[in-house]
Order: C-alpha cells, then structure tokens, then sequence
C-alpha cells in the first residue's frame, strides 16, 4: 500500500508519499481499499497541529473516505469482504489502503457512487444534525447559511429544503450564489457586496422583509457572527457549527436576551459517540435521501491521491466551491 504520510505537523509540505506494508485487520477493525477520499477543513488543521484532535505520529491524514472491505478482524460480523462502505475515522483516509474501526464503517447500498459516498458523512451529519435536531426547523420557517457555497454548506441548503424551509445562502461571490442557487436555495447574499462591517445586516433584514431568519446555521464565525446575530428573529436560534473564518467571535450576551433567542451548540462527532441509535437514525434517513435523489454531494472537482498538495492549496485559498475529492486509479 501507498500512503500520504505526517511525520511531523508543521504543514502540507511535510507530507510525504510513501509505500507501507499492507496491514492486516486485528479485532473490531476492517481493511478498506480506499477507492475516494474527501478533503475537510479539519484535515488541514490537523496537518498543521492546529486541530484539538492530535493523533500520534506518524499518521497518515484524511477523515473521510469510501472504498471496500478487502478484509475483517475475527471478531466483525457485520461487514463483508467486497463491501461498499464509507468511513468518517478522523486520520487514514489519503492512502490506497486503511485499518478503520468496524463499528463505523457505514455499509453502503450498491447504488451508492463511492465519489458522493467519501462527500457524505461528515457533511451530510453536521447538517441534518444542526438543522433538525438542534435547531428544530420547522415548515415555513427561514434559515439563513453562512459559508453557504462550501461542503456543509451545500448539504445545509438541501436538508433545509428537504425540512420545507426559505433558504437564504450567503457566500463570499456572485459565482459562489449561483452555486447555492442551484443547490436550492431562495435568495443568495454575496459578502463581497454586503460586508460583514457594512450592509450585511440589512440586507438579511430586507430578504426577510424586517423579521430576520429564524434560524442562523453558521459555519463561518469570525466578523460575520454579529451581524448575522443582530438580524436573527424573535425566538431564533443561532447554530454554531464552526470558525472556518478565523478567530471565536465574542457575542453580546444582550444579543440573545433582547431576541428571545438561543445560542446552540452543534458537536455532531459527540453526539454519535453519546447517542449511537439516535445517530444510526439520522444516517439512515440521509441514505435514503440519498437513493431518491433528495440529496447529493456537490463536488466541485475529483484529483488523483497523488495530488494531495494541490487539493489543500486549493482549500487553503478557498477556491473549493462543496468538495473536493481525491480518487485512487481503479
């Protein structure tokens, strides 16, 4: 097997590719091919030991991948060789072959395409997670998303579709709003002409006809939390998903007393971990969602693995508009 390895975390240019021996699974793990791998922002913190997350070195990055089983410890039955599964295991994932933990590979439908299958998880769950089981979107109601063109982003639109909301979109381009258009959603909002420290409050105000969005999913934090919060509506809730924009905001703490509003919490990872069944649900439902063309992954390019260094530039200067998926040759 071939991997991208860190050995030490001081950045993208310290990856190397290497070859390894091919590992056999021991108890509770599978041996996956790994046919796609998706590249998340948390895999360019981790390379860069920025991410709270700081696996023993050498380890080889990726988060997120789909492949086939090739083989299974003794002790796992719910898995078969020649298996389609996707796997959201934290590292592992920029290589031809991984050990990942049984217990959550998500064995996947036939009909599952590997490339949307490596896009799917750790998006897909954030969003639905946020969307409707933290911030309990309801029929009619207005979501507003931050970082609206990115992977969580582009799932957000959809399952706040799917959920019977008004999607307003922001992102930082007119060429990024029309993605997010074509994803589903109503109205867009380009940062680039409303700015965090200019119109952008207004404007969310106007596209709301002076309410504000019931419901803020914001991935983004940074300058935009503030003004994002400052239009949110009565009873609102303020979902926060992550700081890909740089520094924690510090809200007002009269923010929220004066809307009636909530500052919620979204940890989609500890959530699984803490409510496995519940977690299980959800997948299953976004599956199905899947097969009937309710949802897909927007994926703005596939590379081959070898191109590793050129997908996190790529991330890095956020020229990524959904995923970016590297794909080992068949």
């Amino acid at each position: 097997m071939h991997a991208w390895l860190c050995e030490n975390p001081v950045g993208v240019e310290a990856l190397t590719w290497q070859e390894r021996p091919t590992p056999a699974p021991g108890p509770g793990q599978a041996l996956v091919r790994i046919h796609a791998a998706s590249l998340n922002f948390p895999d360019l913190l981790i390379v860069q030991n920025k991410y709270q997350i700081k696996p023993p070195l050498p380890f080889v990055p990726g988060s997120e991948y789909a492949g086939v089983v090739e083989a299974v410890g003794p002790d796992v039955t719910h898995l078969r060789v020649g298996q389609k599964v996707a796997c959201l295991s934290g590292t592992g994932g920029f290589g031809t072959h991984t050990l990942a933990p049984a217990a959550i590979c998500m064995p996947l439908p036939e009909a599952f395409d590997l490339v949307d299958a490596a896009a799917f998880i750790m998006t897909y769950a954030t969003s639905y997670h946020a969307l409707i089981d933290r911030g309990a979107l309801q029929p009619g109601e207005t979501v507003l998303i931050l970082g609206a063109a990115g992977g969580v982003g582009t799932a957000a639109i959809q399952i706040a579709k799917q959920a019977g909301a008004r999607v307003i979109a922001a992102a930082s381009n007119a060429e990024k709003c029309r993605l997010c258009e074509e994803a589903g959603a109503d109205a867009t909002l380009d940062y680039s002409v409303h700015t965090p420290t200019g119109s952008l409050r207004d404007e969310i105000k106007a596209l709301t006809g002076g309410k504000g969005p019931d419901v803020v999913y914001d991935p983004v934090g940074g300058e935009f939390a503030e003004p994002a919060f400052r239009s949110i509506a009565w009873r609102g809730r303020y979902l926060v998903i992550g700081f890909a924009a740089g520094p924690i905001p510090n809200l007002p703490l009269n923010l929220p007393l004066l809307k009636g509003a909530s500052i919620v919490g979204v940890f989609w990872g500890d959530f699984a971990k803490r409510e496995p069944q519940a977690n299980a649900r959800m997948m299953q439902t976004l599956a199905q969602w899947y097969l009937e063309g309710k949802v897909k992954p927007v994926v703005d390019r596939t590379l081959p693995m070898s191109e590793l260094h050129q997908a996190y530039a790529l991330m890095g200067s956020r020229q990524v508009k959904g995923k970016l998926v590297l794909v080992n040759p068949s």
